[in-house]
């Protein structure tokens, strides 16, 4: 019982560390290394890595986009509470409308989910933010026929990683399919697999190179 580390940084740089022994990195670009080393660390497994996927220069568009202070989009409270504040240099505004009282109605109007519907109340904050979807792929559809439709600004980067059975798998392959319609870059983990940690691991490693806090 007493052997077992106890100091956050260590736990993280040994995490950092199995990490880098279990799994080779070398096969992803140079500035999308860290984001997979996070998002592997955030979900525990190593064979997650395969299924991430991202376009040419998306993790570089993400961290300069954080680095002039654009907010940072989030389909659900829990991708928020994920996001260490700290790693934000300029103390980016998270935003996230799910809970907003125009809301359900906006739901009930456009028969969509809540999480969907939240994204007609992201106004001006969309233009050259950081979207992050880490729950609902009806979000992810929606915010991609937004974008299409031209009535949603575009963002500077997508991460995307909603998680489930249905529609999780289709909306991502969706994002990758039209990115080159979108014209917005994105990081994506393919598949069923995906959640909150996931995404918010993804942007802070976007915010701060490394796993340690």
């Amino acid at each position: 019982m007493n052997s077992y580390l106890r100091a956050p940084n260590d736990i993280y740089r040994k995490s950092q560390e199995m990490i880098e022994h279990d799994i080779d990195v070398s096969g992803f670009d140079d500035d999308m290394q860290d984001v997979a080393i996070r998002m592997i660390h955030a979900c525990g497994d190593v064979d997650v890595g395969v299924d991430i996927a991202y376009s040419a220069g998306a993790a570089s568009v993400g961290r300069t986009a954080l680095a002039k202070g654009c907010p940072i989009l989030v389909d659900v409270e829990m991708v928020s509470h994920g996001i260490i504040r700290k790693r934000l240099a300029q103390h980016n505004p998270v935003v996230c409308t799910l809970n907003d009282a125009r809301t359900p109605a906006k739901a009930d109007e456009l028969g969509t989910t809540r999480s969907a519907a939240a994204l007609e109340f992201w106004g001006d904050w969309l233009d050259g933010s950081v979207v992050v979807i880490g729950n609902a792929p009806t979000a992810l559809f929606h915010l991609i026929q937004g974008i299409l439709d031209g009535r949603f600004a575009k963002p500077a980067l997508i991460v995307a990683c909603p998680v489930g059975f249905v529609g999780a798998m289709e909306s991502k392959e969706t994002l990758i399919a039209l990115a080159g319609d979108l014209g917005v870059p994105y990081i994506t983990l393919r598949g069923r697999r995906g959640g909150s940690a996931i995404a918010a691991s993804a942007l802070n490693a976007l915010a701060k190179k490394g796993i340690t806090q």
